[in-house]
C-alpha cells in the first residue's frame, strides 16, 4: 500500500487545495496556495506539519497564501526557476528534469509554458500523480496569458505522452462548463458525451470533478486532441496540430 496521502478540498470559489503527505517520513507539500487559511486549518484537520510549498506559477491565487503559511511553519517554498522574481518566500528554483523529494518519494519537474512563460508541473516518479496546476483541466486547458499556442500544445504534448493512468490533480472546478464547450467541437465523440453526463451527476451531487486521468483526457479533451485529423479538419487545419490547438482555443476564450 502507498505511502503518499493526498488530501483535496475546495479554496476560494473553484480553486482546489492539495496536502500531499509522505506517512513514512511525515512531510507535507501544499501544492500551490490559493487559501492560506484554509489550507493550514486542513493541515491542522488531518494532523500533518506542512513542511513544503510546491507552486506551479506566479498567480496570486496559486501563490497568495505562501508567506503566511511560510510564517506559521517555516516550509521550504519550491517553484519554478523562470518565474523567480514573482514567487513570494521562494527558496528553491526547479526547472525541466530537476528532481524535489517529499520524504522517499520523488518529484520530476516538466516546464510548460503556454498559461504563463514560466509554468511547471510536478510529476510523481513513485505515483502515477500530476500536480499540472493550470495548464491542463479536466475537458480543458488553461487560457494563454503569456505563451503561444505553440508553446502551450508543446506543453500538453509533454502531458499527453505520460502513462493513460496518471491522475492529473489540476487546479480549478472548471469541469462542467469545458464540457459544454467541449461538445460544441466535437458533439458525436461518444466518449466525451459519456464524461460528461458523468460530470453532470457529479456537480449534481454536490461532488468534485477532479482528478482526471490522462487517458479520460485523452478520450474527450479537445485540446489533447488537436492532433486528430477529424479534428483537424473540421477545424479547417488539416495536417496541423498547433493551428487547430489555436483555433480551439480562440473558440473557448470567446464562448
Amino acid at each position: 500500500m502507498s505511502a503518499l496521502e493526498i488530501h483535496q478540498f475546495p479554496c476560494l470559489s473553484d480553486n482546489y487545495g492539495y496536502l500531499v503527505h509522505d506517512k513514512v517520513s511525515g512531510e507535507t507539500a501544499a501544492i500551490d496556495t490559493p487559501d492560506a487559511d484554509k489550507i493550514l486549518s486542513e493541515a491542522k484537520v488531518k494532523g500533518w506539519d506542512i513542511t513544503q510549498i510546491w507552486n506551479t506559477h506566479w498567480h496570486p491565487d496559486h501563490t497568495g497564501g505562501n508567506l503566511k503559511i511560510k510564517d506559521e511553519t517555516g516550509c521550504v517554498i519550491i517553484g519554478p526557476a523562470g518565474e523567480e522574481e514573482k514567487i513570494p518566500g521562494l527558496d528553491r528554483a526547479v526547472q525541466q528534469d530537476s528532481i524535489v523529494n517529499l520524504g522517499a518519494y520523488t518529484a520530476r519537474i516538466f516546464d510548460l509554458p503556454g498559461h504563463t512563460l514560466g509554468h511547471i508541473a510536478y510529476i510523481m516518479e513513485d505515483e502515477p500523480v500530476a500536480f499540472v496546476g493550470d495548464t491542463l483541466f479536466a475537458l480543458g486547458c488553461g487560457r494563454l496569458f503569456e505563451g503561444s499556442a505553440e508553446q502551450m500544445w508543446q506543453s500538453l504534448s509533454k502531458l499527453k505522452a505520460l502513462s493513460e493512468e496518471t491522475m492529473v490533480y489540476c487546479a480549478h472546478e472548471y469541469t462542467a462548463a469545458n464540457a459544454k464547450f467541449a461538445l460544441t467541437i466535437e458533439p458525436e465523440n461518444p466518449d466525451l458525451k459519456a464524461y460528461s453526463a458523468r460530470v453532470d451527476a457529479l456537480r449534481a451531487d454536490g461532488q468534485p470533478t477532479v482528478p482526471t486521468s490522462i487517458a479520460k483526457e485523452l478520450a474527450a479533451n479537445p485540446f489533447l486532441r488537436a492532433d486528430v485529423p477529424a479534428l483537424q479538419s473540421a477545424m479547417g487545419h488539416s495536417g496541423d496540430a498547433v493551428a487547430t490547438f489555436a483555433e480551439i482555443r480562440k473558440r473557448k476564450d470567446n464562448f
